[in-house]
């Protein structure tokens, strides 16, 4: 075996340092005279195995994300008939709002590029480290309900509490009841200006008090959720046709 088979061996098996070995391993396929040197050589193998713990990093925490579909925010389409402009699109999409722990609202008809919207933010915020869970309101509901009558729900809200972006999809499609009430108002107090929570409905939000239908509990929720909150509105037809996004 070659000195550099060597070195790639101890790189990726006793060391498990993968980038360098692969970039190690780039260089012994070079010409002898075309080699850089150790400088050169070693800032290669340290940005390769920055480059590949970043990569590893953020594909775990889309695993963890569980997002409805695979997209990017440069791929959302920007057009006055979808009512996005490019600068509010740019102003959401480096994530910055959820290190300052604000919300964004998502509206709009079925099919008008919600999902895809809030996954490619979702995937935006993965790719930079920032912890990402995406529920869908049908499913999430009765989880959260059978964990309050196991006794988990405690568990459950401490684990939900860590997500640096939580979202929330398709709500107002559920029958509101005291409890689902409960749930959201716990969820929404205890992030307030400390996580990030984005929620995506296809009620227009000047009808989501209504929806609440519980005075006290619509004032408290919803002026925590919409205080210094990013708001879009998707217009137009729907973008499922041709998979437009």
């Amino acid at each position: 075996m070659s000195d550099f088979g060597i070195i790639i061996e101890q790189l990726r098996g006793t060391l498990r340092l993968d980038g360098m070995a692969e970039a190690c391993y780039d260089v012994s396929k070079m010409p002898v005279h075309m080699r850089p040197g150790l400088e050169a050589l070693l800032a290669k193998m340290i940005e390769a195995e920055i480059r590949h713990r970043d990569d590893a990093r953020t594909q775990k925490l889309l695993k963890a994300a569980k997002l409805p579909v695979k997209a990017h925010v440069e791929d959302v389409i920007c057009s006055a008939e979808r009512n996005l402009t490019r600068d509010k699109w740019e102003a959401l999409s480096d994530c910055g709002f959820v290190r300052r722990a604000e919300n964004a609202l998502v509206t709009g008809a079925t099919g008008t590029g919600k999902s895809y919207a809030i996954s490619a933010l979702a995937h935006q915020a993965c790719s930079i480290g920032l912890k990402t869970l995406y529920l869908n309101m049908n499913h999430f509901v009765p989880v959260m309900k059978q964990a309050y009558l196991d006794g988990t729900s405690e568990k459950l809200l401490n684990k939900l509490s860590k997500i640096d972006l939580l979202i929330l999809d398709d709500f107002g499609m559920q029958l509101m009841t005291a409890d689902i009430r409960s749930i959201l108002l716990t969820i929404v107090v205890d992030r307030y200006e400390k996580k990030s929570l984005i929620v995506s409905s296809q009620l227009p939000v000047n009808s989501w008090y209504e929806y609440i239908a519980e005075n006290s509990v619509a004032d408290a929720m919803l002026d925590r959720l919409f205080n210094g909150s990013h708001h879009i509105d998707l217009t137009g037809p729907s973008m499922r046709r041709g998979n437009r996004k």
